[in-house]
């Protein structure tokens, strides 16, 4: 029972999300049928979301300001990286 118990401890905010994204997908079918489209969309927005939540907590990613610096620091400097590389004749669209 203990073991159990633990489980669902750790396990709390990744069983919340699967819980939230089933009642999002079940809502989204629901109003879908009901030719309700902006509900529809929120459900699916919420879904979205949450798996984005599911996942980023079962790869273990915290959302911070310092990560979100990091991360926008590091594609500033590869995105100059590889135009620096591209031909100067190149056409652009």
């Amino acid at each position: 029972m203990a073991t159990i118990t633990t489980s669902l401890i750790v396990m709390r905010w990744e069983l919340l999300s699967a819980i939230m994204m089933f009642f999002a997908s079940t809502l989204k079918i629901r109003f879908r049928q009901n030719s309700h489209h902006v509900m529809a969309f929120m459900c699916g927005s919420i879904g979205l979301g949450m798996t984005c939540w599911f996942v980023m907590g079962l790869m273990g990613i915290t959302l911070s300001m310092e990560n979100v610096h990091h991360f926008m620091t590091v594609t500033k400097d590869a995105f100059i990286q590889v135009m620096s590389q591209t031909p100067p004749d190149l056409p652009m669209p």
